[in-house]
Formats: structure tokens, C-alpha cells, sequence
């Protein structure tokens, strides 16, 4: 007759709560002190002199030390340096570059009024969710993804922001409800 199952989980469990015990597989004691043996411990030298008697400070070969290596005795320069002993420095050729931004070319721009709320979303109307935008206001641009469609014309605004994200455009105090932005739509 084969037992069921339950049985075969109680048995099951018992032998691996019994393995578990820790008193059962080791002693039940502390093992006692043994001293340590003294020819386990040998001389090591590191140091990079021939003769490891000798006394005094260890200094490594001039095969070792770095070109610019300070001495006992050297002085340091305030100011301007003659650098005539060092070698020049490489001068790399860097392409011009333009100072401001590049934008991509935006498929069209919007001005209005923009307000927050607190879910999390950047809701905008007339534009499909996924849409790419870049919002400007008095305190700076960021980039946003389209997550949400709203607010609603009656309003008079043309997107609704996260909070963080309309503080950090809108330049202006925590009591604003509303700030005038640009959004560049890509």
C-alpha cells in the first residue's frame, strides 16, 4: 500500500528539520586551546636591499623610483615654474564646435499656458501618447514623453505636468498654478 501524500510531506519534512538541528551533527563542547606550533612561522623579507641584517630605512633602487621622485632635501616652487626640463605637452586638434544647443528641427511649435498635477504623467491634447516634446519656460527646457491626453480646452491650457517637472520649467514660487510655455513637439 503506498502512502499518501501528506504523510510522504509530514516524513519529508521531519528528516530535514532534524538535519537541521546543528547539535546533532557536531559536539556539544568548545574543542580545548592548543598552543601554535613556532616552526609554522618563518623570517619573511620584503624590502629590496642584498642584506637583509642591514639597519636603518629602506629605500627602493633608482630602477624603481619615478622620474619626478621627491628627496629629503628638495624644495618646492611657488608660482610660476620653469617648465623648460618637462616635455611638452601634446596639443590635440578638436573640430569647432558651436556654442549653443542643436536642436532637431521640430515638426511644430505650441504656446500657451501650462499647469501641474500630481500623477505623475505629462498629459497633453491633440498629440498621440509616445510623442516626444520639450517644454520651455522662464526657468529652462526639459524633455518629456507624452503619457497622458488632457487638459481639456475649456481651460485655456494646452498641457498638464508632473509637479516636479512644472517647478523646474516655470521659474516662478510654489503658489503658481500656471506658467507660460513653449513646447517644441517632435
Amino acid at each position: 500500500m503506498r502512502p499518501s501524500r501528506a504523510v510522504a510531506r509530514a516524513a519529508l519534512t521531519a528528516a530535514l528539520a532534524l538535519g537541521a538541528l546543528p547539535g546533532l551533527v557536531g559536539s556539544h563542547g568548545p574543542s580545548p586551546d592548543q598552543p601554535i606550533d613556532a616552526a609554522a612561522f618563518t623570517q619573511v623579507f620584503l624590502a629590496t636591499s642584498d642584506d637583509p641584517s642591514q639597519r636603518g630605512p629602506v629605500l627602493p633602487d633608482a630602477a624603481a623610483r619615478s622620474a619626478s621622485v621627491l628627496r629629503a632635501f628638495d624644495s618646492f616652487a611657488a608660482g610660476n615654474v620653469d617648465s623648460s626640463d618637462t616635455p611638452e605637452r601634446a596639443q590635440p586638434r578638436l573640430p569647432d564646435s558651436k556654442a549653443s544647443w542643436s536642436w532637431k528641427k521640430p515638426r511644430y511649435m505650441l504656446s500657451g499656458f501650462a499647469s501641474f498635477y500630481d500623477h505623475g504623467t505629462t498629459a497633453m491634447r491633440d498629440v498621440p501618447r509616445g510623442t516626444v516634446i520639450v517644454i520651455c519656460g522662464a526657468g529652462g527646457c526639459i524633455e518629456r514623453v507624452v503619457t497622458d491626453y488632457g487638459p481639456s480646452k475649456a481651460g485655456g491650457r494646452i498641457i498638464d505636468m508632473y509637479r516636479p517637472d512644472f517647478f523646474r520649467i516655470c521659474g516662478c514660487g510654489w503658489w503658481s498654478g500656471t506658467t507660460e510655455v513653449t513646447i517644441r513637439v517632435y
